[in-house]
């Protein structure tokens, strides 16, 4: 661990910043398969979805930075490249062949509510640890993303 502003134990950071790049790797492929559907998107909703696929996207590319930054912060490195991430990663494969609006919003929607089960038992690990800011940062994600992921499910009713 290198030098860090952090006030907590060493030990504590090395857990912190290991539980963030893990969400690293999940966030920066959930981002490729959010492009993929972005790019790949047709039928009757494209109009709607591809520029709220793109929102989702850029939202999403806000918060990895953010993780990314607290890890080393925190005193540890930031793993983001795609060979990482391809190995890391705890989000299921994305079928890139898909291009029917429906079958994307449920896709990601399936998605998002991994993501999301993820980032909230790397949030309770920072709360059992006192790391009320990487806590913070975790609560912003799954705030942003339920309210995602609701637009979603919504779409699908």
């Amino acid at each position: 661990m290198r030098k860090s502003p952090s006030q907590l134990p060493e030990t504590t950071r090395k857990t912190i910043s290991e539980t963030l790049n893990a969400r690293l790797a999940d966030g920066l492929d959930l981002h490729s398969q959010i492009k993929v559907a972005h790019w790949n998107v047709k039928g009757p909703q494209f109009a709607a979805l591809h520029p709220l696929f793109e929102t989702f996207a850029v939202s999403l590319a806000t918060f990895n930075d953010t993780v990314a930054e607290r890890a080393v912060t925190l005193g540890g490195l930031a793993y983001g490249t795609a060979r990482h991430v391809a190995t890391h990663s705890t989000l299921p494969e994305y079928p890139q062949t898909t291009t029917r609006d429906m079958e994307h919003v449920k896709l990601l929607a399936e998605r998002f509510e991994a993501y999301l089960a993820a980032v909230r038992s790397s949030r309770s690990l920072a709360e059992e640890h006192g790391d009320t800011d990487s806590a913070d940062v975790l609560t912003q994600i799954i705030t942003e993303f339920e309210k995602n992921t609701w637009f979603l499910q919504a779409s699908l009713e």
